[in-house]
Parts: C-alpha cells; sequence; structure tokens
C-alpha cells in the first residue's frame, strides 16, 4: 500500500505543479479523482481565507503552517523526498487518522492547502531568523 500511496502522491502534486490561474477548473477536476471532495473544498477554503504561512529563512529554507479552524495552528512538511512511507506530513489528527492509520486519504487539507497556496502564490511569507526557524521546526517534535 505503501508504495501506492507515494506513487499516487506524486501524481497529485505533479497535478498540482501544472495548476495556474488559466487552468484552475481543469487541475481541480483531476484532482477530484484523488482527493475527496470535502478534503478538496475545505483545502481551497483554507487558501481563500488566507491561512497558508511560509516562514523563510535569510539562506532561504521553508518551514509551513496553517491555522486550523480553532485557534490552533499545524506544521505541515508538504514534500518528504526520503520517506518510504509517506510523501508528506502533517501535525493535525486528520492526518495521523485517514493517513496514517486508516491509510483512506493521501493526504490532509492542510498538506493540499500548503501545496495549492504555493503553486497559486497564495502563501503569507515572513522572514524568520535562524534562532526563530530553529524553534518553530521543532516546536512539533
Amino acid at each position: 500500500m505503501a508504495d501506492t500511496t507515494l506513487h499516487f502522491g506524486y501524481i497529485v502534486q505533479t497535478i498540482i505543479n501544472s495548476i495556474d490561474m488559466d487552468s484552475f477548473e481543469e487541475g481541480i477536476d483531476k484532482l477530484r479523482a484523488f482527493i475527496p471532495d470535502t478534503t478538496l473544498a475545505a483545502a481551497l477554503d483554507v487558501v481563500d481565507r488566507d491561512r497558508v504561512l511560509r516562514y523563510r529563512t535569510t539562506w532561504g529554507r521553508c518551514h509551513y503552517e496553517v491555522f486550523g479552524s480553532t485557534s490552533t495552528y499545524y506544521t505541515v512538511f508538504p514534500r518528504l523526498e526520503y520517506s518510504a512511507k509517506v510523501f508528506c506530513f502533517c501535525t493535525c489528527p486528520a492526518f495521523a487518522f485517514a493517513v496514517l492509520v486508516s491509510n483512506s486519504h493521501l493526504m490532509c487539507k492542510h498538506v493540499l492547502a500548503v501545496c495549492l497556496a504555493e503553486q497559486l502564490s497564495r502563501c503569507i511569507e515572513r522572514t524568520v531568523t535562524d534562532d526563530e526557524f530553529v524553534t518553530r521546526t521543532t516546536a512539533c517534535l
């Protein structure tokens, strides 16, 4: 199952990478083959409400956080290139259950929102110092 999930994950990422404002509807329609409508709609809502934050270091490294529907935020790793089991990760409970435990989803709405916001240039970007970056990336450990 892990191999199939990884392959589908890369297909989804390829579809997302092909989306621009001219092909937006077509790209969303393609994503529907792999992503449940509820997850897709929720991710688009997160992007539309500017809830995706990208923290960039002075040397170019990025860290992503997505504000949830409550006052919490989730740390998102949209691409884990060296993982044998998953291609992305999020600290939300939905990712833990739907992706890691039940294998019913490829990703949660937060991961999808980060990928879409990145592709559509809709991330709210903040520059952080080296110390702030370390603090943010280790806070979820």
